[in-house]
């Protein structure tokens, strides 16, 4: 059985480049996202559509390379950005008034799972504390959007949604290039432990 599981961990971290280029990708849209300058509340819908489509296309990849149950969380967080970005397309001046009103919640679930992800790989991840700072991270903007809703005006909520998307994408690409480094490591470990045994 555990030659068996090495074999399956060298196969899928054949495939690590995928997470590091997909990682990669998601620090060039947060760079892009940061430097925009806010037009107007559609481009923000729109903008906040095609991210969170994206964010369901990267949910199904590593939905495809993680084991377990987390998979089935994985397709589940996929099938709710494609949703949120089919609506942010089809209606952007909704979308941003909608991700408005619920960004701190957003976070909060969002900040959640990096935190329980990051705890459970940590005996698998030896990078998995990055995970858990990008988790707290998470959860310390969602608390300061929470409590500062209320002040900003329109305005200002758009380069708030903005700053949140970009720091997103942002949190997202360290994430993906985190664990591409640590299914790299698993995948080396299993050819080390079958060239043992």
């Amino acid at each position: 059985m555990l030659a068996e599981d090495g074999r399956i961990v060298r196969e899928e971290s054949r495939y690590w480049w995928v997470l590091l280029v997909s990682g990669i990708a998601w620090v060039l849209i947060a760079w892009i996202v940061l430097r925009l300058n806010q037009t107007s509340i559609t481009t923000v819908g729109v903008l906040i559509g095609v991210v969170f489509i994206f964010a369901g296309a990267n949910e199904v990849t590593v939905a495809a390379l993680v084991p377990g149950g987390w998979k089935v969380w994985h397709y589940v967080m996929a099938f709710i950005f494609f949703l949120g970005g089919l609506w942010g397309l089809i209606e952007p001046v909704q979308t941003f008034f909608a991700l408005a009103s619920v960004l701190g919640l957003i976070l909060i679930i969002y900040g959640t799972f990096e935190i329980a992800r990051a705890v459970a790989s940590r005996s698998l991840n030896p990078y998995w504390w990055v995970g858990l700072i990008t988790g707290i991270l998470l959860l310390l903007l969602a608390f300061w959007v929470s409590g500062s809703d209320r002040v900003y005006a329109l305005a200002q909520s758009a380069y708030l949604i903005l700053f949140w998307v970009g720091f997103f994408a942002l949190f997202k690409g360290i994430m993906q290039i985190v664990l591409a480094f640590g299914v790299r490591h698993a995948g080396k470990e299993a050819e080390a432990a079958s060239a043992m045994a």
